[in-house]
């Protein structure tokens, strides 16, 4: 009985000892075992495609196999958010309007939230299954609503791949369940995760940086959301985006992390456990952090150049940029030579338009890096001959003065 008992004892010591070291990584998150110093030949062994992208510039620090198509399972919900913040922008529907759930929306199985034919549920509720907890039945539902039908959605998702510049992704469905033709790769991940947070960045990371929340919280039906990117608990600045997992497509991860003004979006798909693609997508996005920076050119509304006209009202006015401007560079790294040069239209100054008045083409180490639109800062007008004969006058008494 002695012996019995001694030996209880000793292995709930060891149970107890196992699960305070679990715990003790939980809490303290996934940073205490991976080193950010790790060289990017280390990075993403066991994925089988992934792409780390600064999203502003949209330039590549590092790719494994990044057009290697693969079933990116609910990492498609990305394009899926994409097209609903688009008609939340365009007023086609809002938050606060309940879509109702269809007969299809209920059979749809994997992770859902389990809503009933007919039932009706919020926009803003729907994101936040979809974003939070990847609920397949609330995409579906979302995708009706938006579209008519999924079939108009699936064709909406594949417009908007091409718009963006998708080059190995075709989309069968809204929520990634495995369908034959149903693919995309790292690199596309990457673009269009970065389209939605250069677009919809303020509005869709209030959702995808949430770890739980609840719906139907006052009905007997109050639901618990949890979110499966476990970096948005445990570490500082990861506020999306996306995990994705099947049998076939493995695990996935589209994950973002902003310090200060620098954000980063690291691509894994293909993990072969949840820990390596957590493990993975934030050493990359460690490795990033620890030894790139972004320098800004021009930040969107910055004044280019100013004129005076007294045929137009104001006679003062200031053209501007239309974005912001940046250049990725290693940290300590010197910025090379910037010049730029800038096209106006004149006859676009109509008084109407007043927007894309001209181009401003950027020039980097003595290549062209990027052109953008240029505007005018104020509502510029045609000056009446009445106009310019009151301005001729003023200038007469200042002068007389």
């Amino acid at each position: 009985m002695k012996k019995i008992l001694i030996i209880a004892i000793a292995f709930f010591s060891l149970f107890a000892t196992a699960f305070k070291k679990s715990s003790e990584i939980n809490s303290v998150g996934f940073e205490k075992d991976i080193a950010c110093s790790i060289d990017n030949t280390g990075l993403a062994n066991d994925a089988k495609s992934a792409v780390l992208l600064e999203p502003t510039t949209l330039e590549v620090i590092f790719e494994k196999n990044p057009y290697l198509e693969l079933e990116p399972a609910s990492m498609t919900k990305i394009m899926t958010m994409i097209l609903v913040m688009e008609a939340i922008n365009n007023n086609i529907i809002n938050y606060d309007q309940k879509l109702t759930t269809s007969e299809y929306a209920t059979k749809m199985g994997g992770t859902q939230i389990y809503l009933e034919v007919g039932e009706q549920m919020s926009v803003n509720d729907l994101l936040k299954s979809l974003a939070i907890a990847s609920a397949n039945d609330a995409a579906i539902v979302l995708a009706e609503g938006i579209s008519g039908s999924t079939e108009n959605f699936v064709k909406s998702m594949n417009e908007k791949a091409k718009e963006i510049g998708l080059t190995h992704t075709v989309f069968k469905n809204p929520n990634g369940l495995p369908e034959k033709g149903h693919y995309s790769c790292a690199m596309d991940m990457a673009l269009m995760s970065a389209y939605l947070i250069n677009n919809y960045g303020n509005d869709i990371l209030r959702y995808t940086s949430v770890y739980e929340d609840y719906v139907r919280e006052d009905t007997k039906k109050k639901f618990w959301l949890v979110n499966r990117n476990k970096l948005v608990k445990f570490v500082d600045g990861v506020d999306g985006l996306k995990t994705g997992w099947t049998t076939e497509a493995g695990y996935c991860l589209t994950a973002t992390m902003k310090k200060d003004d620098f954000r980063l979006i690291a691509v894994v798909m293909g993990n072969s456990t949840p820990e390596n693609r957590t493990k993975e997508a934030l050493q990359m996005l460690n490795y990033g952090m620890s030894n790139y920076e972004v320098a800004s050119l021009f930040k969107e509304g910055d004044i280019i150049e100013t004129y005076q006209d007294v045929n137009l009202i104001p006679t003062t006015y200031h053209i501007i940029v239309t974005e912001n401007v940046n250049i990725l560079k290693k940290k300590g790294e010197n910025l090379k030579e910037i010049k730029n040069e800038a096209t106006i239209n004149y006859e676009n100054i109509d008084g109407i338009k007043n927007k894309d008045i001209g181009k401003l083409k950027i020039y980097y180490d003595n290549k062209l890096y990027k052109e953008i639109a240029l505007d005018l800062l104020e509502n510029v007008k045609k000056a009446s001959f009445f106009d310019i004969f009151l301005g001729i006058l003023r200038e007469v008494f200042l002068v007389a003065k």
